[in-house]
């Protein structure tokens, strides 16, 4: 009966802790802010792609004289191409860093991680729930702990240098030492 209690006390305080936001846009009512975010939504949108549309008309008639004219300063075909070739440049270097950085990482990984396991997901669970239990026990309970603004540590709740390794060892939970 108490290992019940203390599972649904667990699933409901993990539901308390995955639900730490709320928008009032998506909850029911609220019409007044549901269409005010809308509508400065869609005019940012408009603020984005009119520019965008413009300039590409523009250096689009440029070479093609059924496109309407929007403008047509040489200048500004200049800039644009100049741009273009800015931004080529740019994701080609980006690109060799990227692909450059994913071989690097897999040849560390292949060296490094694989060689030893991080970390076991099951004891993973077991040491969050051990470590729980212990604050628990000595600080008092998550919701306190979470919501004081002010707490005096008592010397004797300090923690040793150790304590947590040692309270994973008495549990048979460390990793590491296998």
């Amino acid at each position: 009966m108490a290992q019940q209690t203390r599972q649904a006390a667990e699933k409901q305080s993990e539901q308390e802790r995955q639900q730490l936001y709320t928008d009032a846009y998506f909850e029911k009512g609220h019409w007044g802010l549901k269409v005010w975010q809308t509508v400065v939504a869609i005019l940012g949108w408009i603020c984005v792609i009119v520019p965008i549309v413009v300039t590409v008309l523009s250096f689009w008639s440029a070479y093609d004289p059924r496109v309407p004219h929007i403008w047509t300063y040489q200048e500004g075909i200049f800039e644009i191409k100049f741009i273009g070739v800015l931004l080529l440049f740019a994701f080609v270097v980006v690109s060799l860093f990227a692909v450059g950085m994913t071989i690097i990482q897999n040849r560390k990984r292949d060296r490094v991680v694989e060689q030893w396991p991080t970390f076991n997901p099951i004891n993973q669970q077991k040491r969050e729930s051990e470590l729980d239990r212990f604050m628990t026990d000595r600080f008092g309970d998550q919701k306190f702990r979470e919501n004081v603004r002010h707490y005096q540590v008592k010397p004797e709740q300090n923690l040793d240098t150790d304590q947590i390794h040692d309270l994973y060892a008495k549990h048979d939970l460390n990793d590491l030492d296998e």
